[in-house]
């Protein structure tokens, strides 16, 4: 994988991770849930298992980049590569699954999206 492919990658696995603190460490704090579009402390208590569980999706799909990465570092590049390709579509399919339910979402979508796309491209074209 070259520099381009990897540094996406790595951008898009800390953007995940901070998706994890905030959505299954941070959640209740009023400045996060309203980030999320959530109203009121009530809404917030409603749907705290959802983004919960969100967060660890999250934590996963970046754990799944650094296997890659760690992988292509140990000298098995086939493997790494194929495991952060499988993290960085996972982000890019669920970006755009945010996108198709909700256009208001855009914003939110594209920083989900542009790094791990930007990875997928460099690995896939640039190797």
């Amino acid at each position: 994988m070259g520099v381009i492919g990897v540094v996406a990658a790595i951008v898009a696995a800390l953007i995940h991770l901070w998706f994890f603190v905030l959505e299954s460490l941070w959640f209740m704090r009023p400045n996060v849930w309203a980030r999320f579009g959530i109203d009121s402390q009530e809404d917030a208590e409603v749907v705290r298992s959802f983004a919960y569980n969100q967060g660890f999706y999250n934590l996963f799909l970046a754990t799944g980049v650094a296997l890659g990465i760690a992988l292509v570092g140990a000298g098995d590049a086939s493997a790494g590569r194929a495991v952060t390709l499988f993290a960085c579509g996972s982000m890019i399919a669920a970006g755009l699954v945010l996108l198709v339910y909700n256009r208001s979402f855009l914003r939110a979508a594209a920083i989900q999206v542009v790094p791990p796309l930007v990875a997928v491209l460099a690995i896939v074209f640039l190797g």
